[in-house]
């Protein structure tokens, strides 16, 4: 992990298109700027796991849940 030093209204770089700034610093709390292209997501972590969690829920399915989709295929009218 990489540590860097800030002070308001500084900045950090990551390649050419993110740009991280110290906004604010009140006691234990920094608030960072962020600008990143639209293509690049950014999310808190908690957020991030929990949208990941989300999305291999998503990717499980049950032996049950196949037989009850192929039942409801055959007898789905034309």
């Amino acid at each position: 992990m990489l540590v860097l030093s800030r002070q308001r209204d500084e900045t950090i770089m990551i390649g050419d298109d993110i740009e991280i700034t110290v906004v604010d610093i009140r006691g234990d709390k920094v608030r960072l700027g962020i600008n990143a292209p639209n293509t690049v997501p950014v999310h808190r972590k908690e957020v991030y796991d929990a949208i990941k969690r989300e999305n291999e829920n998503a990717t499980r399915v049950s032996v049950e849940d196949m037989i009850k989709a192929k039942d409801q295929m055959k007898h789905k009218p034309d």
